[in-house]
């Protein structure tokens, strides 16, 4: 495989939380004309700051994703694709963007999301070294290999498994929980005819996208209904979590954490509480970590104001839980590390019976 500096081990000391100032997209309020809150992923960063969970240093800065990291899995036609501003503005739903020069594109959009694609790649490979990583933005479900749309303009879910399973021994076998609102067609695409990839989708029926070709890799689907509340929700998905992961033993989860479930989401049309995400991402991270499956969570979509704090809400809550440990590898570097091992192993069994 190509070298790539996404792959190189960040400082030890560092959360497995992967995050850059790059990923939000700021310019003369375009992205206001989009209901995507364009700045999202700093807020959650500023609210995780606030609770004093993490600081600058202690997080991994994304890198951006290159051309050669992308070809992995992107045609270089579609890439080429993207030097249109048209394609762009259509991609991300920001009609005027098509009038802008591309290489303001490239600068205030391409590269925001293209740093959150790096940023899904890392996060691959510290979920694998730590047994979980986060990465604040990312989930860009609805880009496949050849094709962009719904704001995914590169396929960073696609992406994270390829590296892996090309780069990392003894990873062969990835599932995908896709718990976004919205059914996640480009992975579904990507990964078609791929017997090592297992996904689970839970989305309204009836929204965008509605690719009846994408559902046929979905070995695990969850239609759901408008305006679906709570309790039927957590429900079907911790029955449909726990019988996927019973159905097919993942070396990787791969989990897209879409906030636009939200009650009131312009683009979604469910109705969940925030305490209901907070809930479901507990539901997702225990049936993982009980099983010891190492797990990448990506943020996806959301559309309202108040996401960010749902999302930081909820990684508080995994902590508080003791689903996220900071010990696991890279930071147990001062005492032996088998003790280490022991040690965590312990408090993980503590903390999940």
């Amino acid at each position: 495989p190509h070298r790539t500096e996404l792959y190189e081990d960040p400082p030890s000391g560092c959360w497995p939380i992967v995050y850059s100032p790059d990923y939000n997209i700021t310019f003369m309020g375009l992205e206001k004309l989009h209901p995507f809150d364009a700045g999202k992923w700093g807020k959650v960063i500023n609210f995780l700051k606030e609770e004093k969970l993490i600081a600058d240093d202690l997080i991994v800065q994304a890198r951006e994703a290159t051309d050669e990291d992308l070809l992995v899995v992107h045609t270089r036609r579609y890439l080429n694709k993207l030097k249109w501003s048209f394609v762009v503005a259509t991609i991300t739903e920001i009609p005027p963007v098509a009038f802008l020069p591309n290489f303001v594109v490239q600068r205030k959009v391409l590269k925001p999301l293209r740093t959150q694609t790096g940023g899904t790649i890392m996060a691959g490979k510290l979920a694998m070294d730590r047994g979980w990583a986060i990465n604040v933005g990312g989930g860009f479900h609805h880009c496949s290999s050849d094709k962009g749309g719904g704001f995914c303009a590169y396929a960073d879910i696609t992406l994270a498994i390829k590296f892996l399973f090309e780069r990392v021994q003894g990873v062969s076998r990835a599932t995908i929980i896709d718990l976004d609102a919205h059914q996640g067609n480009g992975h579904e695409r990507d990964f078609m005819d791929d017997p090592r990839v297992y996904i689970m989708d839970a989305y309204n029926r009836y929204i965008y996208p509605g690719d009846g070709f994408a559902k046929r890799a979905i070995k695990r689907k969850v239609e759901l209904e408008w305006g679906t509340e709570d309790t039927e929700y957590l429900q079907k998905v911790h029955t449909h979590v726990e019988g996927a992961l019973n159905e097919f033993k993942p070396d990787i989860v791969v989990y897209n954490a879409g906030t636009d479930i939200l009650d009131g989401d312009p683009l979604g049309g469910l109705a969940i509480s925030p305490q209901g995400i907070v809930k479901r991402d507990e539901v997702v991270f225990k049936a993982a970590r009980r099983r010891r499956i190492p797990i990448l969570m990506v943020t996806s979509g959301g559309y309202q104001k108040r996401t960010a704090r749902i999302i930081a809400d909820s990684i508080l809550n995994l902590h508080s839980l003791g689903l996220l440990d900071k010990e696991r590898a890279a930071c147990a570097v001062g005492s032996s590390s088998v003790d280490q091992m022991i040690r965590d192993s312990a408090k993980d069994f503590s903390n999940l019976s």
